[in-house]
């Protein structure tokens, strides 16, 4: 098998929570050496989310940390500080997501980083970015989905506000810094010279709702809580059924007569005020309630039948343990298990696969400290004796007193 996409590229990553260990996530799954530093006291703040936990961590930090080896660094101190820049001398990527300037004031900075490795690429994640009147705002998921309209539009017909069911914001910020990150290697393999790449949750979410901008900014109306509803498409919604709802998506007048034979009424194709989408979505108040009696009429097993043998995008809304026990999943890997602190642990699968050079879960989420021996030996050099002084004068934390052997 050849050699994984990212084989050879060195990431020393400082992020916790969710937005950068996202990130750092994909970068260990595509072949990336990811060297997860945290402080002795406790570690990354995610391994405390829960519950549930698995053994002592929370399942939210094993399931986002597969592929990493965890190096406990005390950046209080300035043997702790030198070793990391040391250590930046090494990477060709630092990845960090604490508010704008923290890790500048503890001489960790971009500037401090490239005068010692002019070839580093420098990835801060943070709430709304390096500049601006909102730099310093403390910013989690929840105030982003706030802060950038998502949940203005999201939530039920009746007005109630809803926050989106999953961290949307910090994964959106992830991904966007995993492209970041993907641009500047490329970039340097030009110039021969890193960049600090300068990723927000702010900016993320708004390019990633460019559909909903540009329809505002196109005609000045605000969107409003629609439920599972969509302003511009009608029908694309869920509809109750005889047991439980399924979502359906009419995105073309071809498949508004496919769906309408579908559902066993032909004479809605050419109806005056439904052959087209303009006509209804302007007439939805009547359409959409006569679907929704159509649809009550039978179970969701029989319409998402009917409609996915004719063609028309549906599902029935699922839950998620029916997601992770679907045969979909299991083809596509989705679901491995992977052995951890505990035993194993269920862990979410890579989500791009390649032809040629395939990315690999090859190992479960590291104990803090579990390999800051051999990080340390591999990277700097540093002798037994080095380590131990260090360990002694509470610079670093280990997991065991003597070298471990890297998973």
């Amino acid at each position: 098998m050849a050699n994984p996409p990212l084989n050879g590229v060195r990431v020393l990553d400082f992020s916790h929570a969710l937005a950068g260990p996202y990130c750092s996530l994909l970068l260990a799954h595509y072949g990336a050496s990811v060297y997860k530093l945290e402080t002795p006291e406790g570690g990354d703040i995610g391994r405390g989310w829960g519950p549930p936990f698995t053994g002592e961590n929370a399942s939210f930090f094993l399931g986002l940390n597969c592929g990493k080896r965890s190096i406990s660094v005390n950046l209080k101190s300035d043997q702790g500080r030198e070793l990391a820049l040391q250590m930046m001398e090494k990477a060709d990527v630092v990845l960090e997501n604490f508010r704008p300037g923290t890790l500048q004031k503890l001489g960790l900075g971009y500037q401090q980083a490239r005068a010692r490795n002019p070839r580093l690429i420098y990835c801060s994640i943070s709430g709304y970015g390096q500049n601006g009147p909102a730099r310093d705002f403390p910013a989690m998921d929840l105030i982003l989905q706030a802060s950038t309209g998502l949940i203005s539009m999201t939530g039920t017909m009746a007005g109630e506000q809803v926050r989106c069911g999953h961290s949307v914001a910090d994964v959106t910020a992830g991904m966007f810094a995993l492209i970041g990150i993907l641009m500047a290697l490329h970039s340097r393999t030009q110039s021969g010279a890193g960049q600090f790449v300068d990723v927000s949750m702010f900016d993320s979410m708004i390019s990633a709702m460019a559909s909903v901008f540009a329809n505002y900014l196109g005609s000045g109306n605000v969107p409003r809580p629609l439920g599972t509803t969509f302003s511009t498409i009608v029908p694309y919604r869920t509809f109750p059924t005889k047991d439980r709802e399924v979502a359906m998506a009419v995105g073309s007048e071809k498949l508004w007569a496919t769906f309408c034979r579908a559902i066993g009424h032909p004479e809605l194709i050419d109806h005056p005020d439904y052959r087209t989408n303009a006509l209804r979505v302007k007439n939805r108040g009547v359409l959409e309630p006569m679907l929704a009696e159509i649809f009550r009429s039978e179970d969701a097993d029989h319409w998402f039948h009917k409609l996915n043998a004719a063609g028309v995008p549906c599902s029935p809304v699922r839950t998620i343990d029916e997601v992770v026990s679907d045969p979909q999943s299991a083809v596509r890997q989705l679901f491995p298990q992977l052995p951890d602190v505990a035993g194993k642990t269920l862990a979410t699968g890579l989500p791009v696969k390649f032809s040629e050079t395939p990315g690999e879960m090859r190992k479960g989420p590291p104990m803090l400290g579990q390999h800051t021996r051999d990080i340390l030996t591999e990277l700097l050099g540093l002798t037994p004796a080095a380590l131990d002084e260090l360990e002694s004068a509470g610079a670093i934390r280990s997991l065991l007193p003597q070298t471990t052997t890297a998973s």
